[in-house]
């Protein structure tokens, strides 16, 4: 008991320090231009953001398709058709210089200070293929991620998404707001899964499917997510999908452990393969 109310006072501590520091750099957050501050209302009001890598418009975005696609096509094919759960197919990309320099675009790092509120972090990106499956399991079921207090995750479609590829999907914040009766019964449940996710059936006994947004769209779509605290899922699909995913939280993250995939040996480095490539 001693124990359990230790660790209360320690987390309302931390989170007492942690809002205070975002009121202390408010002061010191970047401006933004017009079309910026549009997006950081949009993640406000309802957590996501969709637009096209040609209406963002950053400089990089040519240099990052040509490299994803080069490096999709180095990619191993898998032998995982027997498998009644496909888990994701993940390359770590961070160390390659086309992915860092969109990631480290000013105007991007402006927009996700502005968000986050305090001083950001990059983590990395992966590149990853979603197989076909058959029912909901891993990130396919209703989830939040669960690195920082506020997370930005930035997904690039890399193929066409329809509903046979399974596209994103999301329940706008407005429907979930902290402390709402929606918000306590659907994180009760995701308390109850252990935080492994909820799935459809669930969902739907507290907001009904009509209210949930899918993100369907051709390649060089993108989508601009609080992966924290908007509930988020990808939807079974008949056809692989494939995409770019940054991640982005505050400096220092309140969790920094489940950061490391992203740079890591959690999932094969393509800079290490290039390495290995080149010294033939």
């Amino acid at each position: 008991m001693f124990n359990l109310i230790k660790r209360k006072l320690s987390t309302l501590s931390a989170d007492f320090e942690y809002y205070v520091a975002r009121w202390k750099h408010s002061r010191n957050l970047p401006a933004l231009e017009g079309r910026d501050r549009n997006i950081l209302k949009a993640l406000k009001k309802d957590g996501v953001y969709v637009t096209t890598l040609a209406d963002l418009g950053l400089n990089s975005s040519s240099e990052l398709l040509k490299a994803a696609y080069q490096q999709l096509s180095q990619m191993e094919n898998l032998n995982n058709d027997h498998l009644d759960e496909k888990l994701p197919q993940i390359s770590t990309v961070t160390g390659l210089p086309e992915f860092y320099a969109w990631a480290m675009e000013k105007r991007l790092l402006n927009l996700i200070e502005n968000y986050i509120g305090l001083p950001i972090a990059f983590h990395g990106v992966h590149l990853r293929k979603d197989f076909p499956s058959k029912h909901q399991f891993g990130t396919l079921l209703w989830h939040g991620d669960s690195e920082d207090r506020r997370i930005i995750k930035i997904f690039i479609y890399l193929n066409d998404v329809e509903e046979k590829t399974g596209p994103f999907e999301y329940i706008p914040r407005s429907l979930t707001s902290l402390f709402s009766w929606n918000y306590i019964r659907l994180f009760y449940k995701l308390w109850k899964s252990g935080y492994r996710g909820i799935d459809d059936e669930e969902v739907k006994t507290v907001i009904p499917k009509s209210a949930w947004k899918s993100c369907p769209g051709p390649a060089g779509t993108v989508l601009i997510v609080d992966a924290k605290n908007t509930l988020h899922h990808g939807t079974v699909r008949t056809e692989e999908r494939l995409t770019l995913f940054f991640c982005y939280t505050a400096n220092p993250p309140e969790k920094p452990e489940l950061c490391t995939q992203y740079w890591d040996d959690t999932y094969p480095r393509a800079e290490l393969r290039q390495q290995v490539e080149n010294s033939r």
